[in-house]
C-alpha cells in the first residue's frame, strides 16, 4: 500500500510537546480518503497503475465527459484525480477507499505542494543578489541585477539568466519529513517542520523514496530513557 500517496489539506502550523520537555514544531493536515476509480493495466497503458480520485464536486461544476465517466463508473463525482503506478494490481479493486491507515508503519514521508506565490520580484528578492554599491557614483541602480548580456557576440541574453520575474507559486517538493503522531479519527497528521504553500494548499503525501536509517523524535527518547534507567540500576 506504500505504493500509493494520498492528498490532504495544509491546515495551518502548531507544536508537539515531549515527555523530555522538547517542543517540535509541526503542520497539520488534514487528510482526504482516495477512492480507486479505475485499474490501469500493463496491456492497455504500457504500465500498471490505480487511479485515486480525492474531495468532493458538484455536479454543476462538471464538463459532459466528466459526468458521464464517472456515471460509467458508478461512483460519486471527483475533485482531483491522481494516478500512482503500483507493481500488483491485485491488491486493489473499484471503489476501494483509502485514508491515513496506509501510512501506519511509515515513518518518513515525501511532501509535494505549491509555494505562496509572492508576484512580480525583483532580482536581490527573487534571487538573493547583492545588489550594486551604495554610494559612490552608483545613481538609480542600486538594487539593479547588473549586466544582462555580452558585448557583440554572442549579443543576446542566455536563457535562463536570473533576472526580475514572477517569484513562487512553484511545485516544491520536500523529502523525509518525520510523522511525529497521527489523528485517525478526524483525519489529521502531524509532520516535523514547515511545509511550503499557504493555509489550504493541496497537498501530495507519498512514503519516502529515501531508504532512511536515521532515528525519529519517539525513538530517540525511548533511549535517553533506558540509558537512565540503567544507570539508575548501577548505582
Amino acid at each position: 500500500m506504500s505504493e500509493i500517496g494520498l492528498i490532504g489539506k495544509k491546515i495551518g502550523m502548531t507544536r508537539e510537546f515531549f515527555k523530555t520537555g522538547q517542543s517540535i514544531p509541526v503542520t497539520v493536515l488534514k487528510v482526504e480518503k482516495g477512492r480507486v476509480i479505475q485499474l490501469l493495466d500493463n496491456e492497455k497503458r504500457g504500465y500498471s497503475a490505480i487511479q485515486l480520485g480525492f474531495g468532493k464536486i458538484k455536479n454543476s461544476k462538471l464538463s459532459k465527459s466528466m459526468k458521464g465517466y464517472f456515471s460509467k463508473k458508478n461512483t460519486e463525482a471527483k475533485k482531483i484525480l491522481k494516478e500512482f503506478r503500483v507493481k500488483n494490481l491485485n491488491e486493489y479493486k473499484e471503489g476501494n477507499e483509502f485514508g491515513i491507515e496506509i501510512f501506519k508503519d511509515t515513518k518518513f514521508l515525501d511532501i509535494k505542494s505549491k509555494t505562496i506565490g509572492k508576484g512580480f520580484a525583483g532580482a536581490m528578492k527573487r534571487h538573493n543578489f547583492g545588489g550594486l554599491r551604495a554610494s559612490h557614483g552608483v545613481s538609480v541602480s542600486h538594487r539593479a541585477h547588473g549586466s544582462t548580456g555580452q558585448n557583440q557576440d554572442p549579443g543576446k541574453v542566455f536563457k535562463g539568466k536570473k533576472m526580475a520575474g514572477h517569484m513562487g507559486d512553484k511545485i516544491r517538493t520536500m523529502q523525509n519529513l518525520e510523522i511525529i503522531k497521527t489523528d485517525i479519527e478526524n483525519e489529521l497528521i502531524y509532520l516535523k517542520g514547515s511545509i511550503p504553500g499557504s493555509k489550504n494548499t493541496e497537498v501530495l503525501m507519498k512514503k519516502s523514496v529515501k531508504n532512511i536509517k536515521k532515528l525519529t523524535i519517539g525513538e530517540k527518547i525511548e533511549i535517553q530513557e533506558k540509558s537512565k534507567k540503567s544507570k539508575d540500576k548501577k548505582k
